[in-house]
């Protein structure tokens, strides 16, 4: 018996939601394991959309840059940087601020730019406290493929909201995450709450 569990992602087609299945009626003998089926994860796992060099017309942060929030999932927007959630979040609310400008690294910002990417963090952690109410955050960003980053030419701190139990058995055995929430609708909530004067 499947139970259905998730939806599409906003502005595309629905797709098939994602499924947990008791395991009673698949081939094999009963494990006592029951199955989360999430394929819409399978675009993420074959890397549809992921810019495969420095080019900046592939780089889903500068189209976000240039976008429709609400297509972007962007949050707040600065002079020199922005907010959006993560397509693939490890937590509800899962933000990452973003120059506008396509550069890799750390060490290339301008003063300003450095300035407001720091400020917008601030801001993030205190919308997502006031919005989610999270008992912590994880902050940082990866420099570099081989240091983990999923798009190593566009740099991006990550915002990740915390509570207590978000780490259980679910991602740490199945490698996946139970998302209580579409991102249209995260966004949406975020973005109401996001101050006019975005990097104040």
């Amino acid at each position: 018996m499947t139970h259905p569990v998730g939806g599409g992602a906003p502005g595309e087609e629905p797709e098939a939601p994602a499924t947990v299945d008791a395991g009673d009626d698949l081939a094999g003998e009963p494990d006592g394991f029951q199955r989360l089926w999430t394929p819409h994860r399978m675009v993420y796992i074959q890397g549809e959309d992921k810019p495969a060099g420095p080019a900046v017309e592939l780089c889903p942060f500068c189209r976000a840059v240039g976008g429709d929030d609400a297509a972007g999932l962007v949050v707040g927007r600065g002079r020199t940087c922005l907010a959006l959630l993560n397509k693939y979040p490890y937590n509800s609310g899962h933000l990452m601020v973003v120059p506008h400008r396509h550069v890799a690294d750390l060490t290339d910002l301008r003063d300003d730019e450095l300035d407001e990417l720091n400020r917008m963090t601030r801001t993030s952690i205190e919308v997502l406290r006031a919005v989610m109410a999270p008992q912590g955050f994880n902050l940082g960003m990866n420099l570099g493929q081989v240091a983990g980053a999923g798009i190593a030419a566009h740099l991006h701190q990550h915002v990740v909201p915390r509570w207590t139990g978000d780490a259980n058995f679910l991602p740490v055995v199945a490698r996946t995450k139970a998302l209580p929430e579409l991102l249209a609708d995260t966004r949406a909530r975020l973005a109401a709450a996001w101050p006019s004067a975005a990097t104040t």
